[in-house]
């Protein structure tokens, strides 16, 4: 448990320590979780104790999101003066980041049908 809590907040730590030199450009959790993506790429997965760790976390989800709705109650006028942009600009990610998925998922089924006949001539 513990070597999984130390992989994890590494990878965010040094995602902050990135965002700061990038002053700000993309927040340290994003960057920290493609840190931790490109650890798992290198080595070709995860230790078992991350794993453990990830989802043991992944249990309390719930109770991040806390914050968020409290945030939103608080900030309601803010939203209500803003809301047009804000239901346009939710709109247009969701639709880049569907057609981007598509795409991703079109290309990766694309490949694994190409490289299926060549999976019996492997040792």
């Amino acid at each position: 448990m513990l070597y999984g809590i130390t992989v994890i907040f590494i990878a965010l730590f040094a995602g902050e320590a990135v965002n700061r030199l990038l002053l700000g450009a993309i927040p340290g959790p994003v960057i920290g979780m493609l840190l931790l993506t490109l650890f798992a790429f290198f080595r070709r997965g995860f230790d078992r104790r991350v794993v453990d760790f990830s989802s043991a976390l992944l249990r309390y989800l719930a109770l991040l999101f806390i914050p968020v709705g409290v945030g939103l109650m608080t900030l309601s006028a803010q939203i209500s003066h803003q809301g047009w942009a804000l239901l346009l600009t939710l709109l247009i990610s969701t639709v880049i980041t569907m057609s981007v998925t598509a795409l991703v998922l079109q290309y990766l089924l694309r490949r694994k049908r190409d490289a299926a006949p060549y999976q019996d001539e492997l040792p």
